[in-house]
């Protein structure tokens, strides 16, 4: 027996005429979404100076359920600043020690650290540490990356200031 929650017995999967359909326990999934493997430092790279975005899974490949990408800071390197937004913000540091700031408190976040931000609450995020830090970042719903090139250009005209602490 499965130790997970969901088991598939034989004969409730099955594959229709139309290859970009699959009906499983009598449910029809129209979008067959391909699987992402990618090994460290792949994805679609947003270099902004001092932060760096990699993009590893976003818009059709989540059908537009979540967002996921690693964002680097420099050592001393402030974030976008303040702000808000509908959508939830998840944070896994997996590099240094990353600074967010959660309505008005500041914590300090090693590697294995987890911030869940529900929509609507005020945010920020920078680096006070002397070595390079980064976050695995989950956005839902929604997408993200759209928003990207803008973003991306944003920061190239208005580089990152010194961060705060």
């Amino acid at each position: 027996m499965s130790p997970f929650p969901v088991t598939y017995a034989p004969n409730t999967f099955s594959q229709s005429s139309d290859p970009g359909r699959i009906t499983i326990l009598g449910m029809t999934q129209s979008t067959v979404r391909k699987p992402i493997v990618l090994g460290p430092g792949e994805g679609r790279a947003y270099p902004m100076g001092r932060i760096d975005a990699v993009f590893k899974a976003d818009g059709a490949e989540t059908s537009a359920g979540y967002s996921i990408s690693e964002w680097w800071l420099e050592p001393h390197t402030a974030g976008p600043g303040p702000h808000s937004h509908p959508e939830d913000d998840i944070f896994y540091v997996i590099g240094g020690t990353m600074s967010v700031l959660v309505g008005d408190q500041w914590t300090h976040a090693s590697p294995g650290s987890f911030v869940l931000i529900p929509g609507g609450v005020i945010h920020d995020f920078e680096n006070r540490g002397e070595v390079r830090a980064g976050v695995l970042n989950f956005y839902a719903p929604g997408t993200f990356e759209e928003n990207m090139p803008e973003i991306a250009r944003w920061w190239r005209e208005n580089p990152p200031k010194n961060a705060g602490g």
